[in-house]
């Protein structure tokens, strides 16, 4: 068949994969889908973000500060669809069909092999870590593809040497996509100069290849400056970073110091203090994301993986760990593509290092640039065991059998994932997506005109509730931003705006002619609410509750 119509196809199914019923799967947008959207409308309309910032390369959401880029691709989908929850996906749904294309051209750019580069497109059109990502406003997604077509140019610069600099732009605008990228698209880049330096001198690049790290370098400067002259900036880093929580290393190095000294354990000495404790939890980190029970049968977020799987179908295991040892044996014999191979391997490897250093480990999201790799071994590893297949088994009927068993595994893998993506996971992880908002503000705006007050519960689950009002309610960004400037805004750390009041619910205090809106643990059992709101599930997610 025509290796033309077949990239259509896969791209056509990737397509189908990404966008059908996605305002409904996942069944809610979580609070961080929400602030991208309500921004980007706040931007389109005031030119200032919520917090009356003018046009941020990054942006305050929740006490993090987030690279901006993702927020600046939606805006268009919020000019043509309007602010929902739809405009904002289409960003990273887009990006993440075009990585599909991306991997197809770069597979066969690197390898010269149209089949390697069919089968690592479909199994990234097929991928369950890369479709949970790419149908929801993650902003990794996008730094996934960047990276991919980064490399892209790269490669396709030793024969087009203006393509270099284009690698160079790709690179410094990834850096204003996702925190991950700050660390893995400088890592990868390098690489890719250390592997061809020979290539780039002896074809006369290297002026574009200089170049290319000089326009890198200037596009990332006024990330550098904001970081410098906003060290709160890296607050959300500091804070989820092994460094910031020292208690087991306070409470356990002493008494093994001790120990050492006493058993006159030299080694122990010198790895038993803070910096020995540090370094181990970071290698331990690291190799946590090479967890076989973590890739293919628990995953670790709800929000990250489809129920009762893991981020990779079980088939692709066996296939992986050939691809691996094929690509290993290459490298080890310095045969054809070694550089190409060696990069394979180092993306490979390097794609944890951003994750290795933080808390909750391992973590689908901040190591999503593991992608497409684990596609691309699976490929080179299938394309081995067919041949295995042709050139040992004879006897027609076995080696059809075989590949008819093996066919069905995976296609009934392929089943059982769809089944748990858009079915069972509205049902069973509806809570973790933050279900109800967009019910309750509905229900809450057809109430407000008979009450004076609105009392928003502002502690977990709900806390953050007050973006989703924003959101859903499509509030006037100029209005909002006149509001927060009042010097009333932030008194004893709450928000309001309009009638809506965000803070803790005091039932024993309750006001008159106000209507409350929290969890069922925030109201007496003796209260009747006007309304319930339940997770997909059937449990109990928000109450409505009137006081005249």
């Amino acid at each position: 068949m025509n290796i033309r119509i077949l990239l259509i196809g896969i791209v056509l199914f990737a397509a189908v994969l990404r966008l059908y019923n996605i305002g409904l799967t996942p069944p809610s947008p979580d609070w961080d889908e929400a602030a991208l959207g309500y921004n980007a409308y706040s931007i389109l309309h005031t030119g200032q973000d919520e917090y009356g910032k003018t046009l941020p390369l990054v942006f305050q959401s929740f006490g993090d500060y987030k690279p901006g880029l993702y927020v600046y691709l939606t805006i268009p989908f919020i000019q043509v669809f309007g602010l929902n929850i739809i405009a904002v996906r289409l960003v990273s749904i887009l990006f993440g069909i075009v990585a599909v294309i991306g991997t197809y051209i770069l597979v066969d750019e690197l390898f010269k092999n149209k089949r390697y580069a069919l089968l690592s497109a479909f199994f990234l059109a097929i991928s369950p870590w890369h479709i949970q990502f790419s149908r929801v406003g993650f902003e990794a997604n996008v730094g996934l593809t960047l990276n991919i077509f980064m490399v892209l140019f790269f490669i396709k610069g030793m024969k087009n040497k203006w393509l270099i600099l284009l690698s160079g732009i790709i690179a410094g605008l990834n850096i204003y996509v996702y925190q991950s990228e700050k660390v893995f698209t400088p890592l990868l880049f390098i690489i890719c100069l250390l592997l061809y330096r020979k290539r780039i001198f002896a074809h006369s690049l290297q002026t574009y290849a200089y170049t290319s790290w000089i326009l890198f370098l200037i596009i990332i400067l006024p990330m550098v400056v904001f970081l410098l002259k906003q060290p709160q900036a890296l607050s959300r880093a500091t804070s989820t970073s092994i460094f910031s929580s020292q208690k087991n290393i306070v409470i356990n190095t002493p008494e093994r110091i001790l120990s050492d000294k006493k058993n006159g354990d030299i080694i122990g000495e010198l790895i038993d203090n803070k910096r020995g404790e540090y370094f181990k939890s970071i290698i331990s980190g690291y190799l946590k994301h090479y967890n076989v029970n973590w890739l293919f049968i628990t995953g670790d977020q709800a929000r990250h993986h489809a129920p009762f799987m893991g981020l990779l179908y079980l088939w692709e295991l066996p296939l992986l760990l050939t691809g691996l040892y094929i690509v290993i044996s290459k490298i080890i014999t310095r045969k054809e593509m070694v550089n190409e191979y060696i990069l394979l391997l180092s993306w490979f490897f390097i794609a944890p290092i951003p994750a290795s250093v933080t808390q909750d480990v391992p973590h689908a999201l901040r190591t999503l640039n593991f992608l497409p790799t684990f596609q691309v071994f699976t490929s080179i590893g299938l394309i081995a065991v067919v041949l295995f297949i042709q050139n040992k088994i004879k006897t027609g009927y076995i080696r059809n059998g075989i590949y008819i068993f093996f066919g069905f595994l995976i296609i009934f893998n392929f089943f059982y994932y769809l089944d748990q993506y858009f079915v069972q996971q509205d049902f069973y992880y509806s809570e973790d997506w933050q279900y109800g908002y967009k019910q309750t503000v509905e229900t809450v705006k057809q109430l407000a005109p008979e009450y004076n007050k609105i009392i928003v519960e502002d502690k977990t689950p709900m806390d953050q509730a007050y973006m989703f009002f924003l959101f859903y309610t499509q509030y006037n960004p100029q209005k909002y931003h006149e509001e927060q400037r009042n010097a009333m805004a932030h008194i004893n750390d709450y928000r309001w705006f309009d009638k809506y009041t965000f803070t803790n619910i005091h039932w024993d205090q309750n006001q008159k002619d106000t209507l409350y809106v929290g969890s069922p643990s925030d109201f007496p059992n003796n209260v009747t609410p006007l309304k319930t709101i339940n997770f997909l599930d059937g449990t109990k997610a928000i109450e409505i509750v009137g006081n005249k």
